[in-house]
């Protein structure tokens, strides 16, 4: 299970799964190599929209189409910071390449041009992101903790929230009513 890359898949929680960061969470990988792996939390919203946000760290939001979009919790750690998963790439001052089309940055530079221009368009903000050590990930996979199934930027750029975790569950041909809290071992 070494070799296992995960970048730019989802991980869909299993029932069993009862940490409260995690429980029922659509995780998008953004980076997993032999140090670990990042993602965000795509299917959970809180209580703070863009206008809010750019509020608070002193950006004024001309692209008012944007000023309803939600901010989501992406992860447990450093949640006193912004991540902006996007499509397309750009090029902004820490962005980190999901694949051709994709970008997570953590960066002001992005968060600015979206205010001032609504670029890029394709937009999904996070307070805090979700980490695995070397090894944690996989471990969790062997305890089947999670299901794995490729993403795709539909599902994150597209849907509504509460239809993400349904539509990446459907890749995998079946529903969550279908996942049992008890795993088996042969």
């Amino acid at each position: 299970m070494d070799s296992v890359n995960l970048t730019d898949h989802f991980l869909i929680a299993m029932p069993a799964l009862e940490d409260p960061y995690f429980s029922n969470a659509l995780v998008y990988i953004c980076e997993h190599n032999e140090n670990g792996a990042l993602g965000i939390i795509v299917n959970r919203p809180i209580d703070l929209n863009l206008a809010g946000l750019f509020e608070k760290i002193d950006i004024k939001l001309q692209a008012s189409d944007m000023a309803g979009l939600p901010v989501y919790f992406g992860g447990p750690v450093h949640l006193d910071r912004g991540f902006v998963l996007h499509r397309p790439l750009g090029t902004w001052q820490s962005t980190l390449t999901v694949n051709k089309e994709v970008g997570l940055t953590s960066s002001r530079d992005v968060l600015v041009s979206v205010a001032d221009a609504g670029l890029p368009a394709e937009i999904l903000v996070t307070l805090g992101y979700s980490g695995w050590d070397a090894g944690q990930l996989e471990d969790e996979l062997a305890q089947n903790s999670w299901l794995t199934v490729p993403a795709k930027a539909a599902i994150l750029f597209d849907l509504p929230f509460e239809e993400r975790l349904p539509a990446a569950m459907q890749n995998l041909g079946i529903s969550f009513s279908q996942l049992s809290d008890v795993a088996g071992h042969a």
